[in-house]
């Protein structure tokens, strides 16, 4: 699938990506929802007042006149199917007229993304941070609790997680401060206060809700598929000397809400069907309980996506990678983390 514009050789963004995003125009007004193709964004707004976006699917309704991604995403996957369909036609080299032979709308609906100002691609009025790695769950019980007791019984039969602060969640590039806040650095002498000594970063894959479910309504793990509309990067700042002296008994809270960073693209779940693959345990562990375990799950429940992390020191003419996986090596699926989080009831929205 070709484009007809001049697309970057090897861009993360062709037309089988096409990821969501919340951008202002350069001459200012209100947020408005895009989709980035090659190093452009295209403003879905404008494209649905010239009608270039009415589909059955959508029954009359305008996705896009909000200022987030909110009502595209509850309006569900039929819908999200039908938009980005079009999108495809309308940017293919042997698609549709409509922008390849008008140049005067061309230039009104396509932006330079150096143009714009990107913004948070939702309004997140709640999220649950779960701890999906073995490796890092490993990791940090080692940490805080010693290798004996660095797995807890119940990290391999359920999809442990907290609920975050939504209010400090805020776009990448965002400045992060510091945080203050009370340590113990020697067990035998009382706690002090201060900056963080111990600031950490977390990749992590953040996965954003479409339709949800109605209170006391559970979404079983073979409708997971139904409401995960699409994912981002997370950066999950951690004062770990924080952390450490106040997590127990209930958990993370001042090592934790003072800042959470989201990339500004959301790459949705039917561009990343290709790197779909069999999730898999280790050989002896336990099988999930029956609510959590799916066959489609087990065969496609996985995600064979390649991630990273680079560290760019201030003073280094050149960044470091500190870490290379692939997000298949993750002990619970998406569909796992949903099922779990609504089995009691919850409502997601």
């Amino acid at each position: 699938m070709r484009s007809f514009l001049d697309l970057p050789a090897g861009t993360s963004f062709p037309l089988q990506n096409l990821p969501y995003g919340v951008f202002t125009r350069p001459e200012g007004g209100s947020p408005r929802v895009g989709v980035r193709v090659g190093d452009l964004v295209l403003d879905l707004r404008l494209l649905e007042e010239q009608g270039l976006l009415d589909l059955p699917e959508l029954d009359g309704r305008r996705a896009f006149v909000d200022t987030a991604l909110n009502a595209f995403m509850a309006m569900g996957r039929p819908a999200w199917g039908a938009v980005r369909r079009r999108l495809q036609d309308l940017l293919r080299a042997d698609g549709g007229p409509a922008l390849r032979e008008h140049g005067q709308l061309r230039d009104a609906v396509l932006l330079p993304l150096a143009e714009v100002t990107v913004h948070l691609p939702a309004r997140i009025g709640d999220y649950t941070d779960f701890y999906a790695s073995r490796q890092h769950a490993t990791n940090v019980g080692i940490m805080f609790r010693g290798r004996e007791n660095a797995l807890m019984p119940n990290w391999l039969h359920l999809p442990v997680g907290y609920h975050g602060r939504a209010s400090s969640v805020v776009v990448s590039g965002t400045p992060i401060v510091r945080p203050q806040g009370q340590t113990r650095p020697k067990d035998d002498e009382p706690p002090v206060f201060g900056p963080s000594r111990q600031l950490d970063i977390e990749l992590e894959l953040g996965a954003f809700v479409g339709p949800g479910n109605a209170m006391g309504t559970p979404i079983p793990i073979g409708h997971a598929g139904e409401h995960l509309f699409g994912c981002v990067l997370v950066n999950d700042w951690s004062a770990r000397d924080i952390q450490r002296w106040e997590y127990v008994p209930l958990g993370p809270f001042l090592a934790k809400n003072f800042a959470t960073t989201l990339s500004p693209w959301m790459v949705t779940m039917e561009a990343l069907k290709p790197y779909r693959c069999p999730h898999e345990r280790a050989p002896g562990d336990a099988p999930p309980l029956p609510y959590l375990d799916d066959p489609q799950d087990r065969a496609l429940g996985a995600f064979d996506i390649q991630l990273e992390v680079w560290l760019q020191p201030a003073k280094a003419a050149a960044p470091e990678r500190l870490s290379a996986t692939s997000f298949r090596h993750q002990y619970w699926t998406p569909g796992q983390m949903l099922a779990h989080h609504t089995v009691n009831g919850c409502n997601l929205q």
